[in-house]
């Protein structure tokens, strides 16, 4: 990949989405951290319904920046449907660049500019954990091994190229997102990062993973949810069947 510089991106054309949920301990500290390295960019909080104040700090700051929005939805309806929600807003606001990140500071604020970077020359860049060794710092071996059999499984059952088919840091190019039916999204759960690599790569689309260090949340409490592993197992499988129907992008 060609090396470019930070001030040579299109941040101004560049939209951040970040879901939250009770993210009072982190919420401002990454509004910080993301306008104070890219001045430039804008950032789309997708809120939903937050009871411990996190709507409340977000408006507080746009007050002062103009590159700063909210979505307010009424519940927790999840990870899925809050990234859809973002990725059609900045359809309909010209961005061309959507990038999905988590609030929790998992997702290194350093790292986006190298997505950015791969996506001049790429349509889909994964900031994957799987490149180059496994790039995981303080997660139980449990949720380790759970996550790396689901990106071998996942991979089996789609033959997608993909090492870190679940990773939530990422960035799309207007291109890739208009290439898919945000209408016809199957999966909410964390298993909506593979469906929308799975639909992005079988319109014939350039799908890059740039490595990335994914730190386990520093504050607040963890969404992972019981219903997850059930999503996924059946949910691998419709997708795959879609494919061989030929339906998967209908």
């Amino acid at each position: 990949m060609k090396k470019v510089s930070t001030g040579q991106l299109p941040w101004n054309r560049s939209l951040i989405i970040i879901p939250t949920y009770n993210e009072i301990d982190n919420i401002e500290r990454m509004i910080d951290t993301i306008f104070g390295k890219y001045p430039e960019v804008s950032l789309l909080i997708i809120e939903d319904g937050s009871p411990d104040g996190t709507a409340d700090v977000v408006k507080k700051k746009m007050e002062s920046n103009e590159n700063l929005h909210i979505i307010e939805r009424t519940g927790k309806l999840g990870l899925g449907t809050a990234y859809i929600t973002g990725f059609k807003w900045a359809l309909e606001n010209k961005y061309d660049f959507v990038f999905e990140m988590d609030c929790d500071f998992s997702h290194d604020p350093d790292a986006v500019k190298d997505l950015l970077a791969a996506a001049q020359e790429n349509d889909l860049v994964i900031g994957s954990r799987y490149i180059d060794g496994i790039r995981i710092i303080n997660w139980p071996f449990r949720r380790l091994l759970l996550s790396y059999c689901a990106s071998i499984y996942t991979r089996f059952m789609t033959g997608i190229p993909v090492l870190d088919t679940t990773g939530g840091f990422k960035c799309f190019t207007r291109k890739a997102l208009e290439a898919i039916n945000l209408n016809k999204i199957i999966s909410n759960g964390y298993i909506f990062q593979l469906e929308l690599n799975y639909k992005v790569w079988d319109r014939g689309l350039k799908v890059k993973e740039v490595p990335i260090i994914f730190y386990e949340r520093r504050d607040g409490q963890s969404k992972m949810g019981g219903g997850i592993i059930f999503e996924a197992l059946f949910n691998v499988v419709k997708l795959r069947v879609l494919k061989l129907l030929g339906l998967l992008n209908s």
